[in-house]
C-alpha cells in the first residue's frame, strides 16, 4: 500500500549519544518515503555529545535543547506542543520513539497501513523486541491490572521460532510478519496501551488528546493511552511491525521506583477507583518493609517518599540521590582488602564474570591468605551453572525453598561481608554478614546490615502509613 500521509518523528534523548546514532541509522533504511517524514529531536540537556554528534552526521532533522533533563514526560511534551503549533494540515501522524531503539525497514509502514485503513484506531505500536536478547519478545502492546496498576505484558519473554541463531542486522531486514511465526497470533491486536518505545497516533487525536501528565517517567505513556481510550478510540498492537529495545532485565530497580510508586496512583485514581488506590497504597507499604528487611533503607525512603508525595498532590521531577557508586575496580577492590572483612560470602545469583568482580576478588584472595569466600552452591532444579571460582568453600543448600530459607537464616552474623545480585537479592541472605555489597552490571553499593532493633522501632510509623493508607 502506498500512503500518502505525512508523519513527525518525535525522539526524546538524553546521554545516550551511540543509542540514538545507532536509532536514526536504522531510520535511515526505513521502506517509507523519506520526504513525507521529518525528524524531531529533544534533547534534555545531554552533556555527553549527542548533539555535537547529531549535528555533524545528519543535516535533514531538527533539534529542539531543553534547559535542563525534563525527563520522558517532558521530552516528549516539548516535541508534542511543537506538533501541536503547526497547522492542521502540516502532518497526518506523530511517531513517538524512544532513542535506546532501533527498527526495522518496515516498522512504520506497517503502523501507517493500520491507520490508513482503521480509522477507529487512534494508535498503533510495534511489537517491542528485546535488544540484548533480539530473538526474544519484551513486550507486544499490554494490559492493566486496575485492581493495582500492575503491567502485563503480551507475549512478555516469548521467543521466535528460529531467530535465536539469527544476527540483529538480519532481523533488521528480514521477514518480520510475527502472526506467521507464532501460535495464535494476529497481525494486529486490541490492547489497553502501546508504550511510547514506538507509538503512532492521529496528529488530530493527540492534539486533542494533551499533554502528557507530568510524571517525569514511567506510566506517562499508559495513561495517555487510557484517556485516549476512554475517549472512544482503539489501541492496537502490530505484530508485523517490530522494533529491538534495551530490556529492563539489567535495569536495577533503584531511584525509578519512586515513579513508578508514586504516577501509578496517579493513574489509577484518573482510570480506576479509590479502593485500587487504597490497595496500591498499602502494597507500596509492604515493598517499603521489604527493602528494609533487605538492607536498602534508601529504597524504603524512596517508597514512603512516592506515598506522601503523592498524597500532597506533587508531581514531576524529584532530586533523587542513592549511595550508588560506579564499578571502579579499584575501589572494590579496596573492600575486599579492607582487614576487618575476612569472611566472604557470595550466592550463585551473583555473576561475578559478567560484573567483572572474579578478577578483582582472586586478586584480593592471593594477596591476602587469611581471606575466606564461601559460595552458596545453587540447588539442581533452579538450573543454574555451578559457577566456582579459585579456593571457594562451597555451601550447600537444600533444594525445598523453605528449609532453604531456614538455612540462611542459621548463617546470620556468620561473615563479614556478603555479595548481593540487585536483580536478584536473597531476602534473609542479607542478615548472614556484617557488611552487604549490592552489586549489578553498572555500579555497586555497600550497605550496612539490617537492624533488627531499627526495624521494630521503625514498625510504629509504617504501621501508621499502612492503616492511613486505607482512609
Amino acid at each position: 500500500m502506498n500512503s500518502t500521509a505525512k508523519i513527525l518523528i518525535i525522539i526524546v534523548t538524553w546521554n545516550k549519544k551511540d543509542y540514538v546514532l545507532d536509532l536514526l541509522k536504522s531510520l535511515s533504511s526505513i521502506s517509507f518515503p523519506r520526504d513525507q517524514l521529518d525528524i524531531l529531536v529533544i534533547d534534555n540537556a545531554s552533556n555527553d555529545g549527542t548533539v555535537e554528534a547529531l549535528e555533524a552526521q545528519f543535516d535533514d532533522l531538527q533539534i529542539i535543547h531543553n534547559a535542563e533533563n525534563l525527563g520522558g514526560t517532558g521530552g516528549f511534551n516539548t516535541g508534542l506542543a511543537w506538533a501541536f503549533e503547526q497547522a492542521e494540515s502540516r502532518y497526518d501522524y506523530l511517531w513517538l520513539l524512544d532513542n535506546d531503539v532501533v527498527v526495522h525497514k518496515n516498522a512504520l509502514s506497517e503502523l501507517v497501513s493500520i491507520l490508513d485503513e482503521n480509522p477507529d484506531i487512534a494508535i498503533t505500536g510495534s511489537t517491542m523486541m528485546q535488544l540484548d536478547y533480539p530473538w526474544r519478545i519484551n513486550e507486544m502492546g499490554a494490559f492493566i491490572d486496575r485492581g493495582r496498576g500492575t503491567l502485563l505484558f503480551n507475549r512478555h519473554l516469548k521467543e521466535v521460532p528460529g531467530w535465536r541463531e539469527k544476527p540483529l542486522p538480519e532481523l533488521l531486514v528480514g521477514d518480520a510478519d510475527l502472526s506467521k511465526k507464532l501460535n495464535d497470533c494476529q497481525p494486529s491486536m486490541d490492547v489497553d496501551y502501546v508504550a511510547a518505545a514506538s507509538l503512532l497516533i492521529r496528529a488530530p487525536v493527540a492534539k486533542q488528546t494533551g499533554l502528557w501528565m507530568d510524571f517525569f517517567i514511567h506510566y506517562d505513556d499508559v495513561e495517555w493511552c487510557l484517556r485516549i481510550a476512554g475517549a472512544g478510540h482503539r489501541i492496537v498492537v502490530s505484530a508485523k511491525s517490530l522494533i529491538w529495545h534495551v530490556s529492563a532485565i539489567a535495569k536495577v530497580p533503584s531511584w525509578i521506583l519512586y515513579y513508578d510508586n508514586r504516577n501509578v496512583l496517579y493513574l489509577l485514581e484518573k482510570h480506576s477507583d479509590k479502593a485500587a488506590v487504597k490497595n496500591t497504597m498499602r502494597w507500596i507499604v509492604k515493598k517499603a518493609l521489604y527493602y528494609k528487611l533487605l538492607g536498602k533503607e534508601d529504597l524504603t525512603q524512596l517508597h514512603l517518599e512516592a506515598l506522601a508525595d503523592y498524597q500532597q498532590g506533587i508531581m514531576g521531577k524529584k532530586n533523587i540521590q542513592l549511595p550508588y557508586q560506579s564499578p571502579a575496580l579499584s575501589e572494590i577492590g579496596a573492600v575486599f582488602s579492607d582487614p576487618s572483612i575476612n569472611t566472604i560470602i557470595i550466592p550463585w545469583t551473583v555473576n561475578l564474570q559478567a560484573t567483572s568482580l572474579l578478577q578483582t576478588l582472586v586478586i584480593a584472595m592471593r594477596k591476602r591468605p587469611e581471606l575466606k569466600v564461601f559460595y552458596i552452591v545453587p540447588p539442581p532444579q533452579l538450573d543454574y551453572p555451578p559457577c566456582q571460582f579459585p579456593n571457594a568453600i562451597p555451601i550447600a543448600v537444600p533444594s525445598f525453598f523453605v528449609l532453604r530459607y531456614l538455612k540462611y537464616f542459621r548463617l546470620r552474623k556468620q561473615f563479614d561481608l556478603c555479595l548481593q545480585s540487585d536483580y536478584q537479592p536473597i531476602l534473609l541472605l542479607s542478615w548472614a554478614a556484617k557488611q552487604n555489597l549490592f552489586v549489578n552490571y553498572d555500579n555497586y553499593c555497600l550497605r550496612p546490615a539490617p537492624s533488627f532493633s531499627k526495624i521494630i522501632n521503625s514498625l510504629p510509623a509504617l504501621l501508621k502509613t499502612w492503616f492511613q493508607s486505607g482512609k
